[in-house]
């Protein structure tokens, strides 16, 4: 029976060099979407200090927003009456949520967890707060984005053997109740919207094994790699991902959640990974660094106060184009806005481009080639 979804993931390709790196194309209501692919977070409904126009320049088909903090502001009441996440900020690409369940153990010291969900204090006010895995899905389906994530538990790291596993019980629980209410509640717009799973496991990985393995039980449309780049050495968290993508489907995305440096999405692109997001390209521009082709710099170091040249002639971003390192130092040091947007439009910029070149060498079957060559330049000044 046709149920008016579309076909939602298709790989293109497949490396040729002996490694799990591939392209393929992720299809939602509002974009499709190249894969492997790096998501600008946009946690409270927008990219910080970037605007939409420049997104779009820049070639960004989806972002990120966040359960969490659009459920406490500016609320479902608002969301709903204004008919969703897409339409309150005008963006007409893809969307993808993240549950929220990362700052609600990170951000809310008074929380409560239950086997019905966890209970918390807002961050903002202190307000009382309980998510339940339905919840979750309901507020998701409110904010109306093309990908949502279930509830997870996320641990600390490091965290003992026996905690982990008691973990991912109830993390597994609580992604197969929202599985649930998924495809029994909202039909009208289920088409238009995909469930992806978290894996969880810490850095053990026959915790991983078993954490992924439940959820395989499950159809989701996606599988996300959860709980690493949380403080583990990067050997640690390449070996874990490595581990887990062996396990998932080939034929649904695979997502690798809070990651990272360009270094990072190199290795994990190597390791097959699809989807990638991280606040680093926005927060780090606004404190004055700049990803650039020979590495990352700091753009208020004196020796930039008379530098006529652009951040990266190799990365044409709009302020690549037009504008000096001196001039975004001035910026930067006199704490103008405009400082803050330059270089965020920047970093988001080289990070997109990052990917589109990793796509093409991939299709190329050239990744190894362009992996050791981007390293060597990006290396060369450290």
């Amino acid at each position: 029976m046709d149920t008016g979804k579309i076909k939602f993931f298709d790989v293109l390709c497949n490396s040729a060099e002996g490694i799990k790196a591939r392209t393929g194309i992720i299809k939602t209501a509002h974009s499709e979407i190249p894969t492997p692919v790096f998501m600008p977070v946009g946690t409270l409904g927008t990219v910080k200090a970037v605007e939409n126009r420049e997104l779009v320049e820049l070639g960004a088909q989806i972002i990120l927003g966040n359960t969490y903090h659009l459920y406490l502001r500016p609320g479902m009441e608002v969301l709903d009456s204004i008919g969703g996440l897409h339409k309150f900020m005008s963006w007409n690409r893809s969307l993808l949520t993240d549950s929220g369940g990362f700052q609600v153990f990170s951000l809310s010291a008074l929380k409560k967890v239950s086997e019905d969900g966890v209970e918390f204090a807002s961050h903002l006010d202190g307000s009382r707060h309980f998510f339940t895995p339905e919840k979750i899905i309901d507020i998701q389906r409110t904010i109306g984005s093309d990908i949502i994530m279930p509830l997870d538990e996320c641990l600390p790291n490091p965290s003992d053997f026996s905690k982990v596993e008691k973990s991912i019980k109830l993390t597994v629980d609580w992604e197969k109740r929202c599985y649930s209410r998924f495809h029994t509640e909202g039909t009208d717009i289920k088409s238009k919207q995909s469930l992806f799973a978290i894996c969880q496991g810490g850095t053990y990985k026959d915790l991983r094994k078993r954490c992924i393995e439940d959820l395989l039980d499950l159809d989701f449309d996606g599988y996300a790699i959860g709980g690493l780049a949380v403080g583990e050495e990067n050997s640690v968290m390449y070996d874990i991902t490595d581990y887990s993508t062996a396990l998932l489907p080939e034929d649904k995305p695979r997502y690798l959640m809070g990651v990272g440096t360009p270094l990072d999405l190199l290795e994990c692109v190597e390791k097959g990974v699809d989807m990638f997001d991280c606040v680093m390209p926005t927060r780090n521009a606004r404190h004055g660094r700049l990803f650039t082709t020979y590495g990352e710099i700091n753009v208020k170091n004196a020796k930039y106060a008379k530098d006529e040249n652009s951040p990266d002639e190799e990365c044409e971003t709009y302020t690549s184009k037009n504008f000096s390192l001196a001039y975004i130092r001035h910026l930067i040091m006199n704490k103008e806005i405009t400082g803050a947007q330059l270089a965020s439009v920047h970093n988001v910029g080289f990070y997109l481009k990052l990917m589109e070149n990793i796509r093409k060498a991939i299709q190329e079957n050239r990744f190894k080639d362009f992996k050791k060559s981007f390293i060597e330049k990006y290396t060369s000044n450290k």
